[in-house]
């Protein structure tokens, strides 16, 4: 009967080394990945900034009003996810951003949060 072979030795530093580099090559795909999609996002998105939200204030959970500046013109606009966007009023003279007044900050949901924390 023949002796069974010997398992050739392991080097378990290389081994190790191997891994850790194969794992942050696929980490570094991944980031790399998102900034090219965000890059090409950038580059789609159809117009320029001729709709620009002025202010938005919550009025329930899932109800906001918005003032919206569209070519020169201020409209004041109710948001809702059941009835959609309806214009409430179409302002005459467009308010004016008060420089003296300090900015409140807004307490936004964990959509915002997570988008800020992406940036």
């Amino acid at each position: 009967m023949a002796a069974p072979a010997a398992a050739p030795a392991v080097d378990s530093g290389a081994e190790l080394f191997r891994v850790l580099v194969s794992l942050l090559g696929v980490v570094a795909l991944i980031f790399f990945v998102g900034w090219l999609s965000r890059r090409a996002q950038a580059r789609v998105r159809p117009g320029g900034r001729k709709i620009r939200v002025v202010e938005s204030m919550p009025v329930g959970i899932k109800e906001k009003i918005m003032l919206l500046e569209v070519g020169g013109t201020q409209l004041l606009v109710g948001a809702s996810p059941t009835g959609g966007l309806r214009t409430l009023h179409v302002l005459d003279t467009p308010v004016k951003d008060d420089p003296t007044a300090p900015a409140q900050p807004t307490i936004g949901g964990f959509r915002d949060v997570l988008s800020q924390w992406r940036r």
